[in-house]
């Protein structure tokens, strides 16, 4: 399957349990050192967006899933 980025690239996800992994993990993540700070800020936005899509995909499926029973 694939999910739009925030910055309109396609990616390919091969692994959906695994991607909503690595974004949790991901968009928690923040540098030591605070002159990063306007980079965190990004890929924050960046992971909360593709963390909140994947979740989306989720549950959606286990929608029809549910639907199809």
């Amino acid at each position: 399957m694939q999910v739009t980025d925030l910055n309109g690239y396609p990616i390919e996800i091969t692994n959906l349990k695994e991607a909503i992994k690595m974004a949790r993990q991901y968009k928690e993540y923040r540098h030591e050192d605070k002159s990063f700070s306007e980079f965190d800020k990004r890929q924050k936005a960046y992971w909360t967006d593709m963390y909140e899509k994947l979740t989306t995909i989720k549950k959606q499926s286990s929608t029809i899933k549910i639907l199809e029973r």
